[in-house]
């Protein structure tokens, strides 16, 4: 919330500096601010709404909620932030220079106040992101994570740094060559980063809002861990999907030993979800259907791992 406050105070504070200085890529700055204003508040609705319960209606949960909203804000920083930016800059081009010298240094104070703001909120989310990223690569742990708010905030961080830059320069060069065509330029580049920001964000989202499941290191790791409980002879099928960024729903088609019996297993069944959720806490849901009659021939997955060349074990394996 403090967050969503001082981008808005900024955000009128390069409103005030564009009607100052007659700067376009000052507006642009002030339409970005808004854009980001906007987008943690939608974040934040996005939070507490996938907290709400509502057994009946949505029996797996609302947690997909958070990945609605960040596609949203993907589309926000696209539209408003940066198709805006680029119409502004493209107008003023057209429109010619005006032949009148604004004040310097309202927009350059509140530039530079701007950019120590981000740069600081900058360095605090990367740091949280190098926490929770653990040992992974940089960019495998921003864009394969399961967690939108991570690579938005990181990136929103980076867009509005590299923004300022460019508005900081443009405004300098303009107001020094008395040239407005660079401030105009200033807007459309500014732009640009924004629909490129908004588009990287939208096709990292997109995958998780229909239904990404977990990657093949989670699924082999599910395939260990299930033969290693006593009774399971093979995990013929698993299916998984994201539910949310901390939930992962699990479905898998189990063989068992022919000659238990149902309540063996069941208390197979049983043993087999703690042992998974106890190495993989984010399985929130885990059904499990006993399979004596699996035909890889039939099983999709099993067609796909072919394509890849990696076939799943069948009951000789």
């Amino acid at each position: 919330m403090a967050a969503l406050v001082g981008n808005l105070i900024i955000a009128i504070a390069k409103f005030g500096a564009a009607w100052v200085s007659g700067s376009i890529t000052m507006l642009a700055e002030g339409v970005h601010s808004v854009a980001d204003t906007s987008n943690q508040g939608l974040l934040l609705v996005g939070m507490a709404l996938s907290a709400r319960k509502d057994p009946l209606r949505f029996p797996l949960g609302r947690t997909k909620e958070s990945y609605f909203w960040a596609f949203i804000v993907s589309l926000l920083l696209f539209f408003v932030g940066g198709v805006f930016a680029i119409y502004e800059g493209v107008h003023k081009l057209q429109m010619g220079s005006s032949g009148e010298k604004h004040s310097l240094l309202v927009p350059v104070v509140v530039l530079v106040v701007s950019l120590a703001a981000e740069g600081g909120s900058f360095l605090v989310a990367f740091k949280e992101f190098n926490k929770s990223r653990g040992g992974k690569p940089f960019f495998s742990a921003l864009f394969g994570g399961k967690d939108p708010t991570i690579p938005l905030v990181l990136l929103e961080d980076t867009g509005a740094m590299a923004g300022l830059v460019i508005a900081l320069v443009a405004i300098v060069l303009a107001w020094l060559t008395g040239n407005e065509a660079i401030d105009a330029v200033g807007s459309i580049v500014i732009g640009v980063l924004l629909c490129t920001i908004g588009l990287v964000l939208a096709k990292d989202t997109h995958s998780l809002l229909i239904g990404e499941g977990v990657g093949e290191e989670m699924r082999s790791d599910i395939r260990d861990l299930a033969r290693k409980v006593k009774g399971v002879l093979d995990v013929t099928q698993l299916l998984s999907m994201h539910l949310g960024p901390k939930s992962v729903l699990l479905a898998l088609k189990v063989r068992f030993e022919p000659t238990m019996t149902l309540a063996e297993v069941e208390d197979c069944t049983n043993r087999l979800e703690e042992t998974l959720v106890a190495a993989h806490p984010d399985l929130t849901r885990i059904f499990v259907e006993p399979d004596s009659h699996y035909d890889p021939e039939k099983d999709p997955e099993y067609a796909a791992a072919i394509v890849r060349g990696s076939a799943l074990p069948t009951e000789s394996g």
